[in-house]
C-alpha cells in the first residue's frame, strides 16, 4: 500500500460502522464493469464454497442474534 492508500485506509477505520459500510459500498461501485463482475464472480464461488462445507457438516451455522450479540459484547462469534 502506498503512504496515500494507507493513511486514508486508516481514516476510514475511524469513520463510524455505517460510514465505513458507504464508503465501501461507493468505492465498489467505482470500480469498472469488469472488476465489478470479478468481484461479484469471486463473491458467488465462496458462496458455494461455503454451502458445500456446511452441506458436509464442515462449518457450523451461528444464528444472527448470536452473532450481533458477540460484536456488541466485542467477541468472536
Amino acid at each position: 500500500m502506498t503512504p496515500t492508500v494507507e493513511a486514508v485506509f486508516n481514516a476510514a477505520l475511524a469513520l463510524p460502522p455505517d460510514d465505513r459500510a458507504v464508503l465501501a459500498d461507493r468505492l465498489l461501485d467505482s470500480l469498472t464493469p469488469a472488476d465489478q463482475q470479478d468481484i461479484q464472480a469471486a463473491w458467488a464461488a465462496e458462496a458455494e464454497r461455503r454451502i458445500e462445507a456446511i452441506e458436509r457438516g464442515e462449518m457450523e451455522l451461528i444464528s444472527g442474534d448470536e452473532v450481533f450479540k458477540s460484536l456488541r459484547l466485542g467477541k468472536k462469534a
